[in-house]
């Protein structure tokens, strides 16, 4: 990579959430029958597993090098937990929240881990009925992944917007694009990651919180995006789950381009200029309230600019090191979920097609569990 960075150097594991929903009613499965993760397993091996709601799963790809691998992968698991749904009368949604379940129907995983944290957070987790997508890239220093982990904060809010698949809440318009987001911050230590000067300035972090009892370690800390407390990697974590998967890759080439070109940065002895966390969070919110559709605060200008010039900037700023990673058509592709709209967009387009047509509200939210349930499927 004209030695900036080795682009193995960035490897790249991605992980979804789907929720599995019933293909007569469109609502969640609330206890899925015993043997479909057994089939699941069968299909897609370790690479599947549940989720801290039974009537969710969790797929990750192995570590690979390009997105086109990633997109190989992802695709194979998707087709797996598809494949294995159907035998039951089920079929899985990419979606970050059900446009109508009710979190309170809904029953958690029996799992130590969950049932600790059903204990410990009380409502806040028992809520949580939302599904993510994280996207790792593997950075073997330590102290790289904390200096990349500052810089990269600032484009949180950009990835969020780009990935919106939650306007719907319990049967309702929250008139947010990722109202899950709204949930996820309700949990303790998520949000934006704070500003730290060395890999051993957040162990001591970790360590003086785990000392004081808050926690057993470093896996529940649920930044926005954080070092990984299972693997050498950087974690991206504030996006949500994409109904389709082009829209997927194009954030995970989004952020693997972001990363090759910090490093390209850093080998010049620069570095992406760091802002409060007050600048970052009004752009979280607005990326959260509106997607695709609003404006964002260009920092450098301090002045509000609509959301399209911000990624036809960035599109310029990512696009050599694109080029060099093989992802560069991945990357353009942002110029068409601004065209088409994100999962949130399409699904309001739905619902309001339906009313339009004379159905029901309930009639109006499972032709948007349809469309999420037809969006799903992916090609090689």
């Amino acid at each position: 990579m004209n030695g900036i960075v080795d682009t193995s150097d960035l490897t790249l594991g991605i992980e979804e959430e789907y929720l599995i929903v019933d293909t007569e009613t469109r609502d969640l499965v609330r206890e899925p029958d015993p043997d479909f993760m057994e089939v699941c397993r069968e299909q897609a091996g370790d690479h599947v597993t549940n989720e801290y709601l039974q009537c969710q799963v969790e797929v990750g790809t192995p570590p690979v090098r390009t997105i086109a691998e990633a997109r190989q992968s992802l695709v194979a698991l998707r087709k797996a937990v598809a494949e294995s749904a159907s035998g039951f009368g089920y079929a899985p949604i990419a979606a970050s929240t059900h446009p109508f379940a009710k979190w309170r129907e809904q029953t958690h995983t029996r799992k130590e881990r969950y049932d600790v944290l059903r204990i410990d957070l009380g409502q806040t987790i028992r809520r949580m009925l939302i599904c993510g997508m994280h996207v790792h890239l593997g950075i073997e220093n330590r102290e790289l992944r904390i200096d990349i982990m500052n810089q990269a904060t600032y484009f949180l809010p950009h990835l969020l917007a780009l990935s919106c698949s939650s306007p719907f809440w319990e049967g309702e318009d929250t008139s947010l694009s990722s109202y899950r987001l709204a949930v996820f911050s309700s949990m303790p230590r998520s949000g934006l990651p704070d500003q730290l000067v060395s890999y051993g300035e957040y162990e001591r972090l970790v360590a003086q919180l785990v000392g004081a009892g808050c926690l057993e370690d470093a896996s529940k800390i649920w930044w926005d995006i954080r070092p990984s407390a299972k693997f050498p990697t950087l974690e991206e974590r504030i996006t949500d789950v994409c109904s389709r998967i082009d829209d997927a890759m194009c954030i995970a080439a989004t952020y693997q381009s972001l990363v090759a070109f910090l490093f390209r940065l850093r080998s010049r002895n620069q570095c992406w200029r760091q802002y409060p966390a007050t600048l970052i969070e009004e752009n979280r919110w607005r990326a959260q309230r509106y997607g695709t559709n609003g404006k964002m605060v260009d920092h450098g200008k301090a002045l509000l600019v609509p959301f399209p010039e911000l990624m036809e900037e960035l599109i310029e700023i990512l696009h050599e090191d694109a080029v060099e990673l093989g992802c560069a058509q991945d990357l353009l592709h942002i110029r068409k979920i601004i065209a088409d709209g994100t999962s949130a967009d399409r699904q309001r387009a739905v619902r309001k097609a339906a009313l339009e047509s004379g159905a029901t509200s309930e009639e109006a939210m499972r032709e948007v569990v349809d469309h999420l349930v037809r969006e799903f499927p992916a090609h090689a």
